[in-house]
């Protein structure tokens, strides 16, 4: 059972519940970031996100900086792409939308790829896009927190490497990381960017990033200095390799606090197999919407391939809108989340399965989630299709 004080499940894409270890961790006491002992714990925090990415490779860097995902574009933006650049942004979503305005408020040239609601872009329309000019990097959005669209990154960036090598590949892994399997070696990324408050299950605060060798070359190598002084890695990735190697060293203060949290987190997670982690995520989201199919209604996403396994996004029934159900759930004990995508905003809610409230079965989060939203639909007069 819980320590926590008695509160309405969080079941939103992110932030999600937390475990009370990690919320305990948020109570250490004040530390010095450059006494040895938070030294310790950060470069024990980066050796284990080279285990979460699934990395060995020594001329990759983990960062973990003080800010929210969104800081992690604006690091990739300034960083990597220089002023009058190309960028290929994959749309499947509010997000590569955000992306896409970062970029170009770097005076980064953003063309968006986009697909239909609840689809992703195709391998032979990226395969097109890539050799009609040179793109510096391409953006992908694994899941889309606005839309529940997953997007398979092993065999795009197969093809990346192959029509086009010199792009860098970029995911924002924020609503993935930890719930989705990711090979950062394997599958030949050069950044993964996320966030502390979503699958890490740890409270929000924090920007996270994995970065290849090629692109930290890449970086060194521009002509141009960064085009932010707080996201430069000119400050930072110095700052990084010494905390690693538990070394003290200062740029801009960092959270303790947050910092402890997530090193409960991340030894939480890689107390097991990631590979049982993953399953229980697909687990837990295949029941999600076989329910979601029993009561009659539609994902945005209706094609298994593209369906993510940390959230779902859910078309409500004619003639209900998120603010008909949303509150009565609440009111039940759970809180979902209503819908982001600006075309179709009213039409649907968002349900994120992510973290303890999946891999601890004992909580009973997804059950009685899936039962208090029949009981909402059905206050409102909607009958299960028979």
């Amino acid at each position: 059972m819980s320590s926590q004080p008695p509160h309405a499940t969080l079941l939103i894409p992110g932030p999600i519940e937390f475990d009370d270890e990690v919320l305990q961790s948020m109570s250490h006491y004040s530390e010095s970031h450059v006494s040895p002992p938070f030294v310790n714990t950060f470069s024990e925090v980066l050796v284990m996100l080279r285990k979460l990415f699934q990395t060995t490779d020594p001329s990759a860097q983990p960062f973990v900086i003080s800010g929210s995902g969104t800081l992690g574009w604006d690091m990739v933006a300034a960083n990597l792409v220089e002023p009058g650049d190309e960028a290929l942004v994959l749309h499947t979503g509010y997000f590569a939308d955000s992306f896409a305005d970062c970029l170009e408020t770097y005076g980064v040239k953003a063309t968006q790829l986009t697909a239909p609601i609840g689809e992703r872009p195709q391998l032979d329309d990226v395969e097109k896009a890539l050799k009609e000019k040179p793109y510096k990097l391409i953006t992908v959005t694994h899941v889309d927190t606005s839309t529940g669209v997953l997007s398979e990154i092993k065999a795009l960036s197969e093809l990346v490497h192959r029509v086009s090598p010199d792009t860098l590949i970029v995911i924002d892994g924020v609503c993935s990381v930890g719930s989705e399997e990711i090979c950062f070696d394997d599958w030949g990324l050069d950044v993964v960017l996320t966030a502390s408050q979503k699958a890490i299950g740890c409270p929000a605060g924090l920007s996270i990033l994995m970065v290849s060798g090629r692109a930290i070359e890449r970086f060194e190598a521009r002509k141009t200095r960064p085009t932010s002084y707080f996201g430069s890695w000119k400050n930072w990735l110095p700052i990084m390799r010494n905390y690693e190697a538990k070394k003290p060293s200062y740029f801009a203060t960092p959270s303790p606090q947050l910092i402890h949290a997530l090193h409960t987190s991340l030894s939480q997670i890689l107390s097991r197999p990631l590979s049982a982690r993953f399953a229980d995520h697909r687990a837990a989201s295949l029941k999600i919407k076989k329910a979601v199919t029993a009561l009659g209604l539609q994902q945005l996403a209706s094609k298994p391939e593209n369906q993510a396994n940390g959230m779902t996004a859910i078309y409500l029934p004619e003639g209900i809108a998120p603010p008909d159900v949303l509150p009565s759930l609440v009111k039940k004990g759970v809180i979902f989340a209503g819908g982001l995508h600006k075309e179709i905003a009213t039409r649907y809610i968002r349900f994120g399965h992510m973290g303890v409230s999946v891999t601890d079965a004992g909580r009973g989060d997804i059950e009685r989630a899936i039962g208090y939203l029949e009981e909402a639909l059905g206050e409102v007069g909607y009958k299960v299709p028979k």
